[in-house]
Order: C-alpha cells, then sequence, then structure tokens
C-alpha cells in the first residue's frame, strides 16, 4: 500500500474504556472527579504549607514541592479531559490539542522520575556521606537541579513531539486511551516510519526510566548497609524514618510500572479495559497519595501540623469559655 504524506485527521476521539457500559458513565466520571479534587486539594496543601512555614524551606521539603506540584500538573493536564467523556460525552479532542496533551503527559513522567533521582540522592548524601552533605546538598543546589530538569525535559519531549508529527495520520482517529499519550497517536499513523519512531520514543522513555531507578535502588541500598552497621537501635529507627517517605513515593512510581512493562514482557496479555485501568492506576495514585505519605510519614510536617491541631484546640476551648 502507498502513503502519502498528507495528514487527513483533524481531530481525535478519546475513547476511555471501550467495554464500559454507558450505565457506569456517571459513577466513573464522578470517581475521577474525587480523585482529581484529591489531587487538587492534597497538592495546593503541600505547596502552601512548605511555602508558608520558614522550618520546613530545607532540601528535601523543596524537592517535595516541586513532586507537588508535578501531581498538580499531571492530575490537570489527565483527568478534565476524561471526566468530561464520561460527564457530557465530550470526547472529541483537536488535533493539536492532542499532541499538546501527549507533550505534557510524558514530560511530567519523565519530571518526576528524575525528581525522584534528586530525592533519592538527597537521603544518601545525608545518610552515607553526612559530613559533605551542609555542603554538597542545600537549598541553591536542589533548586538547581529541580529546574534543569523541568527545562531539560521540557526541551527534550520538544524533539519527541516534533518527531511523532513527522508521521502522516490518515488512519482511524479513535485513540484508545483515556488520554493522548505517544504509543496511542503514533498507532494511528501510516507509512512505514511508524515503528521507527514508536522505537525512538520508547528508548528515550527507558532511559528516562530505568537510567533513576538503577540508581534510586542502589542508592536505597547503600542506606539500608548503613543502617544495618548502625549498634544504636534509637539511630537505626531515626534514619530509617527519615528515608520512609522518599520509599514508599518513588514504589508508588516505578512498581506498578515495572509490573505493567515485566508482565508484557513475559507474555502476560490483559485485556484493553484493565490496561488502561491500570495506567490510569500507576500514573494518578501516586498523585493523589503522596501528599498523605508527605504529611504522616515525614516527621517534620506531622509535628507541625500535630502542634497547630492542638493549638486550635485550645483556642476553641478558650472562645467557648
Amino acid at each position: 500500500m502507498i502513503y502519502n504524506n498528507i495528514t487527513t485527521i483533524k481531530d481525535f476521539v478519546i475513547l476511555g474504556f471501550p467495554g464500559l457500559h454507558p450505565t457506569y458513565y456517571g459513577p466513573v466520571s464522578a470517581l475521577l472527579f474525587f480523585v482529581y479534587l484529591a489531587i487538587l486539594v492534597g497538592n495546593i496543601f503541600i505547596l502552601v504549607f512548605v511555602g508558608v512555614e520558614r522550618r520546613l524551606h530545607k532540601p528535601s521539603y523543596l524537592i517535595f514541592s516541586h513532586l507537588a506540584m508535578n501531581d498538580l500538573l499531571f492530575g490537570t493536564v489527565t483527568l478534565p479531559k476524561v471526566i468530561s467523556r464520561y460527564w457530557w460525552d465530550d470526547k472529541i479532542t483537536s488535533f493539536s490539542a492532542c499532541f499538546t496533551q501527549m507533550y505534557f503527559v510524558h514530560s511530567l513522567g519523565a519530571i518526576n522520575s528524575l525528581l525522584l533521582l534528586i530525592m533519592a540522592l538527597d537521603r544518601f548524601i545525608a545518610i552515607c556521606l553526612p559530613l559533605k552533605y551542609p555542603i554538597l546538598i542545600t537549598n541553591n543546589t536542589i533548586s538547581i537541579a529541580c529546574g534543569l530538569s523541568w527545562i531539560g525535559t521540557f526541551v527534550r519531549m520538544m524533539a519527541v513531539v516534533l518527531h511523532a508529527l513527522t508521521l502522516p495520520y490518515c488512519n482511524s482517529n479513535i485513540i484508545l486511551q483515556c488520554y493522548c499519550d505517544h504509543i496511542s497517536i503514533t498507532s494511528l499513523g501510516c507509512g512505514g516510519n511508524v515503528k521507527y519512531v514508536q522505537a525512538v520514543a520508547l528508548g528515550l522513555a527507558m532511559f528516562t526510566l530505568l537510567l533513576p531507578l538503577s540508581f534510586i535502588f542502589f542508592s536505597y541500598m547503600s542506606i539500608f548497609v548503613v543502617v544495618l552497621r548502625m549498634t544504636n537501635m534509637e539511630n537505626r529507627y531515626k534514619t530509617l524514618s527519615t528515608c520512609t517517605p522518599q520509599l514508599f513515593v518513588s514504589c508508588l512510581y516505578y512498581l506498578p510500572r515495572c509490573f505493567v512493562y515485566l508482565a508484557h514482557n513475559l507474555g502476560f496479555s490483559f485485556s484493553l479495559d484493565l490496561r488502561i485501568a491500570l495506567i490510569l492506576l500507576y500514573s494518578l495514585l501516586p498523585c493523589a497519595l503522596n501528599p498523605v505519605i508527605y504529611c504522616f510519614k515525614t516527621k517534620d510536617i506531622k509535628q507541625i501540623l500535630m502542634k497547630k491541631l492542638k493549638n486550635a484546640k485550645v483556642g476553641t476551648k478558650q472562645i467557648s469559655k
């Protein structure tokens, strides 16, 4: 078959869950709306709380703020469209809007991976090289590292999008996903370059995922070795408690992704609806749960919150008297 280098598609249709019966459109849209609400409230709270509390103006909490901003943006980029798709049957998205969404979806995912790398580096130096921590890890160095992660990824992902735009799109315009991503869009491309464009994007994605994951694994293994060598049980517990929030956040991001990739490569096949549900789960669940982890697993934030709650209760009792 001969393909002309002409794109005939002007709009895409976001199909969402192909097997979902219209009866469940309302409950699904309501569930996604509450997930989005949890993402908004939780991450805005973290941004404001860390920004207002001067005691939290430290490198670790600066990383938390960047992660909260990333989660907030990711939820805002992905959820409103799929909610409107099931709430108002608004499933049409323009060609340019779909590519824009794809750009931000993959950019924010890659930035999240780099921020987790910076978080692991922060804990690695704090525990394995404590004397060098005040010199190497400062608010300025963390701000520069996080800033470079944002800027560098946005520039790099622009090349991925432009590469995908070289394909002519003249087949179906149905996106078998709840939002526009690279695989869903390029699968609709025509010509012999589709596999090449997808392979290049997959290689970059694996590099972005596996390189940070390798260092994160190495850093936490090194931390556990240092902790096991400690003779004082109290110091061991305190050291581990400083790592648990970061470890929880990293596991939420990487473990479901690794499970899906390994299952696919080992020959385990999922139905299309289940695959889409798993992708939504590992994409959005961390965005909603990360603020809870920060609040209940981070000692400083938990102490400040408890102190404020106690002061509020005392103030209420005094007013009532």
